[in-house]
């Protein structure tokens, strides 16, 4: 059975995407392919042989290797799936759907849909009776999405449009419930998610660095229509886990980019200033960015 989330369930078929895994954790992903063989260091494993049966069995290769085989899960498939650009990974794509709260019937615009990693959360998050917008500026890196994501659901979804050009430029939707920013410079987007976004809606901006993630921050607040923004970055480590022996991974999925959220205010309301005062120097004579309202030239707070 396949479903628009691109989740399959049953027996599996020809045209599956399926994930073997060894003793030692190596991995494999082959879509099956009735008369056909794969190939591993440990023999052939023949595709006629999984097609039919159920996930979670363990098979045996023409020499003996023995694999686990399932359906890869979403954080296995986007992380394997081929790259135009650099993929959103797993743990920032469930902060965004998460702290930007996608929800089943939204209207989502995202600016920058890259290998189509972020897509096929959003897609799965919006659902049938939701609405997805992906604007792509580089047609190479948009075709590599779009193979990515119908690979994954099977086809054409019907709640996403996907188009080359600049969001800048071409955006054609209004009443937007998020408006999701990767980009190299989604400050020049500010402005219009102030025009695009219902009140109350939701602007997520993805970042590598400080300097980007400090012009943006600046660029919302010197805006006046949001509320305060939030920013923060999530790492991961994962835990080796035998007996007595418990500790930390010595490897860990450290800093990958800064998330920044901001909610639009209803036409005409400005936010509420920051209460605290800035710390001393940080916006004096060497910071060039956006000011806050009554910051002089000096960082002295005049209002």
């Amino acid at each position: 059975m396949k479903e628009l989330s691109g989740v399959r369930r049953g027996i599996m078929a020809e045209g599956d995407w399926v994930r073997l895994m060894d003793a030692k954790g190596r991995k494999h992903n082959l879509q099956l392919e009735a008369g056909k063989e794969f190939s591993t260091k440990k023999g052939q494993i023949v595709h006629d042989d999984l097609i039919g049966q159920p996930e979670g069995i363990v098979i045996e290769s023409s020499m003996g290797g023995q694999y686990q085989v399932f359906r890869p899960l979403l954080h296995e498939y986007v992380v394997s799936m081929p790259r135009g650009a650099a993929i959103i990974y797993p743990k920032d794509a469930a902060q965004i759907v998460t702290m930007a709260d996608i929800f089943p019937g939204a209207r989502v615009v995202e600016a920058g849909a890259g290998s189509g990693s972020l897509t096929a959360y959003l897609l799965r998050a919006v659902g049938a009776n939701g609405m997805l917008a992906s604007y792509e500026i580089r047609e190479e890196f948009a075709e590599t999405a779009r193979s990515n994501v119908e690979q994954l659901i099977g086809g054409e979804h019907p709640a996403w449009k996907l188009t080359v050009g600049d969001v800048r430029d071409v955006i054609e939707e209004t009443d937007v419930d998020r408006l999701i920013l990767d980009m190299v410079d989604p400050w020049t987007c500010v402005e219009l998610a102030e025009e695009r976004l219902i009140p109350g809606g939701v602007v997520c901006a993805y970042v590598a660095t400080t300097t980007q993630l400090s012009l943006f921050v600046e660029t919302v607040r010197a805006n006046g229509g949001f509320t305060e923004p939030f920013a923060w970055e999530t790492m991961q480590r994962n835990w080796h886990l035998e007996g007595l022996s418990v500790r930390p991974e010595h490897q860990m999925i450290g800093h990958t980019a800064f998330l920044v959220t901001a909610r639009r205010m209803a036409p005409g309301q400005k936010s509420l200033s920051k209460s605290r005062r800035p710390a001393p120097g940080a916006y004096g004579p060497d910071y060039k960015g956006p000011r806050p309202t009554g910051m002089d030239e000096n960082g002295v707070d005049e209002s």
